[in-house]
């Protein structure tokens, strides 16, 4: 099976992977990037590609528009997001409506402008989530919610589309190369104001080492190509899962949800 498929977030890491991916595999590639330069060199490597800011209703516009004049889409895979580290106290109200404008909301906007499509022709909308949409870890909060609200959604959408031509997935990556955390540090330098926090030794210990100067990979560290694989099952296996784990992280995570207690799955979560 072959077709075409808006992959959103290609700039790097899994999109950028995923992309390639799909077009080695002979299906025709729709890419979304945030900049001319990325964009530029998406069109180099033959793929079709357009600007897309989430956080932007009008540019959503703009793109679906792009998009459904090219002719039928069957496979959309929502993989563009942001991180945004610190405490949750220090998390202000604006700070999160940002990232949830990203994340969540202008994801749900672009789904759903697309659903008639798929309702008419069948199709798939692939949902990156993240091992952090099953639990939370200290100085991930916003991320954290953004991903357990994606979960949420997704659940639902995939009830709701019971019956229908169109099948819905997640996929829950844990530890990825990519340029995450780097991509981080701007919404982080905008947003937290972490040397008047109560915290400011923590994050001079903690999370500044991580954020700025981190030590190498991660353990349980995959490569993108780990979420490709299981987007390209997503999106031609004729019975798809509903969700599809990636780390080990995201597999114990799962199971940890299920089978641990609350105070259990805390300790853990504070030692990650």
């Amino acid at each position: 099976m072959t077709g075409r498929v808006l992959i959103t977030g290609c700039s790097s890491g899994i999109g950028l992977d995923a992309a390639r991916r799909m077009q080695a595999e002979g299906w025709q590639v729709v890419a979304t990037c945030r900049r001319e330069a990325d964009i530029a060199a998406r069109r180099a490597e033959g793929m079709e590609c357009h600007h897309l800011e989430l956080a932007d209703p009008e540019s959503i516009t703009r793109l679906v528009r792009q998009v459904l004049s090219g002719g039928r889409l069957d496979g959309l895979v929502n993989n563009a997001a942001f991180a945004l580290p610190g405490a949750v106290e220090d998390i202000s109200r604006d700070a999160l409506r940002a990232i949830f404008e990203a994340n969540l909301f202008g994801t749900h906007d672009l789904t759903t402008r697309l659903i008639p499509h798929f309702r008419e022709h069948g199709g798939r909308i692939v949902n990156i989530s993240s091992v952090l949409g099953l639990v939370g870890i200290p100085w991930r909060g916003p991320y954290v919610a953004t991903k357990f609200a994606m979960e949420g959604l997704t659940d639902v959408l995939r009830l709701e589309m019971h019956g229908t031509k169109v099948q819905v997935v997640t996929i829950e990556p844990g530890p990825i190369a990519s340029r995450i955390r780097v991509n981080a540090i701007p919404h982080f330098e905008r947003w937290v104001n972490w040397q008047d926090s109560a915290r400011a030794q923590q994050y001079r210990d903690t999370l500044l080492k991580r954020l700025y100067h981190p030590s190498g990979k991660d353990r349980f560290e995959l490569p993108p190509s780990a979420v490709s694989d299981r987007i390209l099952r997503a999106l031609t296996a004729t019975r798809p899962a509903p969700r599809y784990y990636v780390t080990t992280p995201t597999w114990l995570s799962g199971v940890g949800r299920r089978l641990l207690s609350t105070r259990a799955l805390d300790w853990v979560a504070r030692r990650s």
